[in-house]
């Protein structure tokens, strides 16, 4: 069994083309079915800290390989997955 907090400490690797994406910030849950939907890895700093848009890569939980003691390992690459952050 592993806790969202052990699961936020653990570094999001892509299996696809070895890019560290980063570490879990967020989780979207599915209330009608009890599942995890997407984990959210903050996307790359804007420049200066000021100008561009907040973006977050969403990777779909069936996208998830394996979740190791370190890292937890995504058959997507970086660009497939980021999107403007919804919030």
């Amino acid at each position: 069994m592993v806790r969202i907090y052990d699961m936020k400490q653990k570094e999001v690797i892509s299996t696809i083309d070895g890019c560290r994406l980063g570490y879990i910030c967020d989780i979207e849950i599915d209330l009608n079915e009890g599942r995890i939907k997407k984990i959210i890895v903050p996307g790359p700093g804007k420049l200066l800290g000021f100008f561009g848009k907040d973006m977050e890569y969403q990777i779909p939980w069936s996208k998830i390989r394996k979740i190791g003691e370190d890292i937890i390992l995504v058959d997507v690459t970086g660009d497939d997955v980021l999107v403007e952050s919804e919030y």
